[in-house]
């Protein structure tokens, strides 16, 4: 498999999913702006994306994908296929559970988690019953997990990717036609998460068909426990749970604190997150889904040389994008802010507010793409232990920062704990990877750190100068002037960057890969 195209042809169905993403973003900022009902939103959505990674993407997805990667090598497809109905009957039956109870205690758990929302009834009702609303959204979430780790194991990681559009298409259309309709506007975006769980449902279904791996669920959820496969799976789940949790409490810890700051904070952070997402899904999340099932058949196959030259060249190539994308979001993170946000109730304050959160979440994204990188160095030796106690220790110390920043930096210092919390977590998780040997990083780092460092400075330097020569919320008034300046500095900054590289001796041939 050639490496380098599948990263092209996966980060190409994210971008699709992240442009449109940001137009529902933008179009959600102009709708509603910041207000204490887009807060009551923001965490009424965020319980079931906690609950998601936390028992469907993340942890299942982490114990689940070296174990059928080691049954499709070594037990053939009669046993694989058996494994994929029973896991997939265990954890529908385990979400349905989930949904039950999280709509009965909705009221409970968005006190829990936003105690700040409490001052406003009104708000705090409306964020119980879109939790409630939302709450399905989970059980969907968790069948797409399944078929993802299906299909990224079969290395069919088109679909996948792309599948995440669908939700955001959903979003796009319930702002421009539902909402209007409603009494309370903001509702039609709560329905919008549960029509777009279902089209991402309905989009796996032909390609799981195609590869004759579409789960068949039983209604006896106790006999799919038997089997030695899924019992394999939860005891690794256990501990990826735990590993999951501590960057999911961490968020929720965060959630509540902003939650009883200033009104809008919830959303301040929500927006800077959207754009922080860009980088992170195209690099971290792209690299993280194509590495694993290649390094789990690498340790499978005992080759440790494989392994970790494939960690080697992850490393490389986010060092190589991820970096120039930090630099970008603390240097221009206005100009990003006011041209993508300010427009209908976004006012200057929120462009102010969020630019701030944005420059703050710059300083840790290496750190959160790193993560994605560095631990499936782990789990596909199906060692999850490791980074459980690297997690549950960045979890301490990112909030113990909390505590510093946030009286300084307010909202913009909960992003700035997350961001350096990662950093931390990506530091640990490399130097376990080098302590236990199974990453032995090949030559040339030195000179490829110092060839970075000199067109990341002049990169810096470029979008300084060139993003001070507008005033970016002035420009509310002449949008396409606005957009076009934007681009121009984009583009200055993107010439010096590569310009920099392909002037020291940089290659594109030099970071193509072909995995054994």
């Amino acid at each position: 498999m050639n490496l380098h195209k599948t990263l092209a042809a996966v980060s190409g169905m994210t971008m699709v999913s992240r442009v449109t993403g940001l137009v529902r973003e933008i179009l959600f900022a102009r709708a509603f702006g910041a207000s204490a009902y887009t807060d009551a939103f923001n965490i009424a959505f965020r319980i079931p994306n906690l609950l998601r990674r936390l028992f469907a993407e993340g942890a299942f997805s982490q114990a689940f994908v070296p174990i059928l990667a080691e049954y499709k090598s070594q037990k053939g497809d009669e046993a694989t296929k058996s494994l994929v109905d029973h896991a997939a009957t265990v954890l529908m039956w385990t979400m349905l559970l989930t949904c039950i109870i999280g709509i009965i205690g909705a009221p409970l758990v968005i006190y829990g988690i936003a105690t700040g929302l409490k001052a406003d009834q009104e708000a705090f009702d409306a964020s119980v019953l879109m939790t409630r609303l939302m709450f399905p959204y989970i059980g969907f979430m968790a069948f797409v997990a399944l078929s993802g780790g299906i299909l990224n194991t079969w290395r069919e990681f088109k679909i996948p990717a792309f599948t995440p559009v669908l939700l955001n298409v959903a979003f796009i259309l319930a702002a421009l036609l539902l909402a209007p309709q409603l009494q309370q506007p903001i509702y039609a975006m709560a329905i919008a998460v549960v029509i777009g769980g279902v089209l991402q449902v309905a989009i796996q279904i032909p390609a799981l068909m195609k590869i004759g791996m579409l789960p068949r669920l039983r209604m006896n959820p106790f006999h799919a426990l038997g089997d030695a496969g899924v019992r394999k799976i939860l005891s690794k789940m256990g501990p990826a749970v735990f590993a999951v949790s501590a960057a999911q409490i961490s968020l929720m810890i965060n959630t509540n604190i902003a939650s009883r700051l200033e009104s809008g904070s919830v959303s301040w952070l929500s927006y800077a997150d959207r754009l922080m997402e860009f980088p992170t899904a195209l690099l971290g999340v792209a690299l993280g889904t194509i590495l694993l099932p290649s390094l789990s058949k690498a340790n499978f196959d005992g080759d440790k040389a494989e392994y970790s030259a494939l960690l080697d060249w992850g490393l490389r190539l986010t060092f190589l994008l991820a970096l120039p994308c930090a630099v970008g979001l603390a240097t221009i993170s206005e100009p990003l802010t006011a041209t993508l946000f300010h427009y209908g109730k976004f006012d200057a304050t929120s462009v102010e507010m969020t630019s701030r959160a944005l420059v703050a979440y710059g300083v840790g994204l290496i750190g959160l793409i790193l993560v994605k990188i560095l631990a499936p160095g782990f789990y596909a030796q199906q060692d999850i232990k490791t980074p459980v106690k690297i997690a549950v220790g960045v979890l301490i110390a990112t909030q113990l920062m909390n505590m510093l920043f946030v009286p300084v930096f307010a909202h913009a210092g909960l992003a700035l704990s997350i961001g350096l919390g990662a950093c931390l977590n990506a530091s640990l998780l490399y130097w376990g990877l080098r302590h236990r040997g199974i990453y032995m990083a090949l030559p040339g780092w030195n000179m490829f750190f110092v060839r970075l460092t000199g067109a990341l400075f002049l990169m810096a330097g470029v979008a300084l100068w060139s993003a001070s020569q507008f005033d970016w919320v002035a420009l509310h008034a002449f949008p396409l002037r606005r957009v076009l300046a934007l681009l121009a500095v984009m583009a200055a900054c993107g010439v010096a960057y590569f310009g920099a590289l392909v002037a020291m001796g940089f290659r594109l041939r030099d970071f193509k890969r072909i995995a054994r």
